[in-house]
């Protein structure tokens, strides 16, 4: 036999013996309730991250310790492992390839986390492991603050500036998409919720609120709302504001959905800089709100999280400003167990379970985390006065801004309120952003027949 052959041989020998890692199947669940923890950082002492996607998994694959006693450091917001005797927070355990290890986690707030709605890897880990590979990638990386309604009998999602694969600028003029109104058959994790969103021809998520294309700077849309127009159908309508470094408006104006583009056009011009002035007017942004007041007249009230105007119900009164009122809100909160919290930014619902108006908001310049502390209070009237509130989630250095309730997504009358907000970095003094975490949605569950809301009464 020639030594060619005897040599090729040898490595085909070699090589066929040779198989891929099986990662070692790590869960977290909450030990309350045996529930998948998403966000939950695994650090070994090498300093390599792992973190659970939305079914609380882990494939870890570090060749260089499988069969070797590991620590691993557990960092998560609003859930933690018992501190050992010299502070440390982890477990150790003998990972092996094609093994399993569950790890129990207490969680620390009154919020739970459900998991993440927006950008890649959802089930990233569990892919790895076999596991959830029905779910689908949506395109995209990172969405920022979300705007939602019912219109047409679909629920509407949008969302501001949008990060890609193919390159660092992504989509700045909104993307959007829709789902069922009811789209959750669970309120438990692991979280799936797909989206319908809209896409160009190639397949690939695109912008739907090209109402300047051709002037710089990016397109944010708010006050994203459906309204009954004189004749006779619904217009879903938004505020849009084109965007100039650093993050100020030069032009704002009102926008609305053609049903024949499925994308936003401009229908009146508010303001711009050039022509009108430094001095912005007020205008319907943040998250609207419908409400009958105690002389039975219908308003549509616009806020962030309070109302700071109000106007007919109309697709034409949204349409006139003359018709527009504004309103002063609430400053501060007295906080539960003392002292006074400011709002940053947030929405309002009617709660049927609570009878009450209901608010999820982010403190503004609250601790440990200057835009991460998450508050509810209620109210008999949107207007106020807001009860005391009730801190219900914390992130350790991490931002949770533009949180906005989905009081749609559950039955009415049920006692789950459901909310989301962006988590990201900026504006914080986080050292580094989480992989696939970073500038997404992450949903959130509050029970509100939980004894610690009573003193939302007091």
């Amino acid at each position: 036999m020639k030594p060619c052959l005897l040599l090729y041989l040898a490595l085909f020998t070699i090589a066929s013996s040779l198989t891929a890692l099986e990662p070692c199947r790590i869960s977290v669940i909450d030990e309350e309730n045996g529930w998948a923890v998403p966000l939950v950082e695994l650090r070994s002492n090498h300093h390599v991250s792992f973190y659970t996607d939305n079914a609380g998994l882990v494939a870890f694959d570090l060749p260089e310790l499988m069969g070797v006693e590991t620590w691993f450091t557990v960092e998560a917001d609003g859930y933690e492992v018992k501190a050992d005797g010299f502070g440390s927070r982890g477990f150790r355990f003998v990972p092996e390839a094609g093994g399993t290890h569950t790890l129990k986690v207490k969680r620390t707030m009154i919020a739970k986390r459900l998991g993440r709605l927006t950008g890649a890897g959802l089930y990233g880990e569990s892919q790895k492991l076999g596991e959830h590979l029905e779910w689908k990638e949506s395109g995209i990386l990172g969405s920022d603050s979300i705007q939602s309604a019912v219109h047409r009998g679909r629920l509407f999602w949008a969302w501001g500036d949008t990060i890609v694969p193919k390159y660092p600028l992504g989509l700045f003029h909104l993307s959007s998409a829709t789902t069922a109104t009811s789209p959750l058959s669970s309120y438990e994790p692991p979280l799936k919720l797909a989206f319908d969103y809209f896409r160009d021809g190639e397949g690939q998520v695109r912008n739907v609120a090209n109402v300047a294309a051709n002037d710089p700077g990016p397109t944010w849309v708010s006050g994203y709302v459906s309204l009954p127009s004189a004749a006779g159908d619904p217009r879903l309508v938004g505020h849009y504001a084109k965007i100039t470094p650093p993050l100020t408006s030069y032009r704002t104006g009102l926008c609305a959905w053609s049903e024949e583009t499925n994308e936003f056009e401009s229908v009146k011009v508010l303001w711009d800089r050039k022509t009108d002035g430094d001095k912005e007017p007020a205008s319907p942004v943040g998250h609207p709100a419908f409400w009958t007041d105690e002389a039975g007249k219908d308003w549509l009230l616009f806020g962030n999280p309070f109302p700071t105007m109000k106007m007919p119900p109309t697709y034409e009164a949204w349409l006139d400003p003359s018709q527009w009122e504004l309103l002063k809100p609430q400053e501060k909160l007295e906080a539960a167990g003392g002292g006074e919290v400011k709002p940053h930014s947030g929405s309002i619902a009617w709660n049927e379970y609570r009878k009450r108006w209901v608010t999820i908001f982010v403190e503004y310049f609250g601790k440990p985390s200057p835009l991460g502390e998450v508050w509810y209070a209620e109210a008999a009237s949107p207007m106020g006065p807001w009860s005391k509130a009730v801190k219900v989630l914390s992130h350790r250095d991490y931002t949770f801004y533009n949180p906005r309730i989905h009081a749609t997504l559950t039955p009415e009358g049920s006692a789950i309120l459901l909310f989301e907000g962006t988590f990201t970095e900026l504006f914080s003094k986080a050292k580094k952003s989480t992989p696939r975490y970073d500038y997404n949605q992450i949903l959130y569950r509050l029970d509100l027949d939980e004894a610690v809301f009573a003193a939302a009464r007091e």
